[in-house]
């Protein structure tokens, strides 16, 4: 039995995933689980919990809004920190920056704790947020839903350590582009702004998250251990 901690999650999707298993699993996050489990812990990653004796960190949704290339035209101008050309509305460069900064010291303190075996997902980063990064830190694996059973796109990176990547299980397949069955494939995409589009699009696709407690915590491990 393996004691893993899943950071950064309040769905218990990826919890239950690993705890079906048989392995002592808690989450934790500064907001409480959506299902009231008792094995989720309400705190900051940083605190001292990644010191407590795991042996696995599958840390699923850490800040990566700044660190990713996509928010890279918000974060600097041409070159590296410069004023940015335009800015989110209501939003100052400041607060951009702080937010960068909170993604750099959660992602690194995960990279770097002392655990065996950390998946970490995050999108591609831009060049800024490369530049903050552990020298040791691989680039990331890319997969899709659609590989593990899920007729989705999102285009998901797992930064690991310790660990296999991730083989497809069930790769279904694409709808022709533009077809009434491609456009719910790209409902995290267009899901349209409001107060829950950031925890509904960082949602983990229990897909997904079976394939990687099997590979990761089961028998498949097993046979990449030895």
């Amino acid at each position: 039995m393996m004691r893993i901690l899943v950071g950064c999650e309040t769905s218990g999707i990826a919890r239950k995933a690993f705890a079906a298993l048989g392995h002592d699993v808690w989450s934790c996050d500064v907001e409480p689980a959506e299902d009231r489990s008792n094995r989720h812990i309400v705190c900051d990653i940083r605190g001292g919990i990644l010191e407590e004796g795991w042996d696995l960190l599958a840390v699923m949704h850490p800040p990566c809004t700044r660190l990713c290339r996509s928010g890279r035209r918000w974060m600097s101008g041409a070159g590296k920190w410069t004023p940015p050309k335009k800015l989110p509305k209501g939003r100052s460069w400041t607060d951009l920056k702080e937010e960068f900064e909170l993604g750099v010291s959660v992602f690194t303190a995960c990279w770097d704790a002392p655990i065996e075996r950390v998946a970490i997902e995050n999108p591609e980063m831009n060049d800024l947020a490369r530049d903050r990064m552990p020298e040791d830190l691989p680039a990331p694996q890319m997969v899709q839903p659609f590989w593990f059973g899920e007729p989705q796109y999102k285009s998901t990176g797992w930064y690991l350590r310790g660990l296999p990547p991730l083989r497809e299980t069930e790769r279904l397949t694409e709808p022709e582009r533009e077809s009434l069955e491609w456009r719910p494939w790209n409902k995290v995409h267009r899901m349209p702004p409001g107060p829950e589009r950031a925890r509904l699009r960082s949602r983990s696709f229990p897909g997904m998250m079976q394939a990687a407690a099997q590979q990761w915590a089961g028998s498949v491990m097993l046979e990449y251990a030895a």
